[in-house]
C-alpha cells in the first residue's frame, strides 16, 4: 500500500500500491505522475519553495515557502491523491 502522510511543512510518500506487478501498476503510475508533475510545476516557479528527496519507494517533500502558488499546487496534488485513494482504498491511503 502507498501511504501519503502529511504535516504542516512535510509530505512523505512511501510504499508500493500492490495493484499489479512492478511496471504495470496503474495506481503507482498515477501517484508518480501526480507527484512528479506537481514537484516540477512548483520548481518551475521557484526553485527555493520546496526541497525533495527521492529514494526508490520513499519520497519526502519539504515545503519551504508559504506562497500562493506552492500552496495551490500542493493542495491540488493532495486532492488528486485523495481521489485516487477513494477509487483504490486497498492500494493507497492519504493521512492528513
Amino acid at each position: 500500500m502507498i501511504r501519503v502522510e502529511t504535516s504542516k511543512n512535510k509530505i512523505v510518500i512511501s510504499g508500493h500500491a500492490g495493484f499489479a506487478s512492478y511496471g504495470k501498476d496503474i495506481v503507482c503510475a498515477s501517484v508518480s505522475s501526480i507527484v512528479t508533475t506537481t514537484i516540477n510545476a512548483i520548481l518551475s516557479f521557484d526553485n527555493n519553495s520546496i526541497q525533495y528527496e527521492d529514494k526508490n519507494d520513499f519520497l519526502v517533500i519539504e515545503i519551504l515557502k508559504d506562497d500562493k502558488i506552492t500552496k495551490t499546487l500542493i493542495t491540488n496534488m493532495l486532492r488528486l491523491l485523495k481521489e485516487l485513494a477513494n477509487d483504490y482504498p486497498k492500494n493507497i491511503k492519504v493521512i492528513a
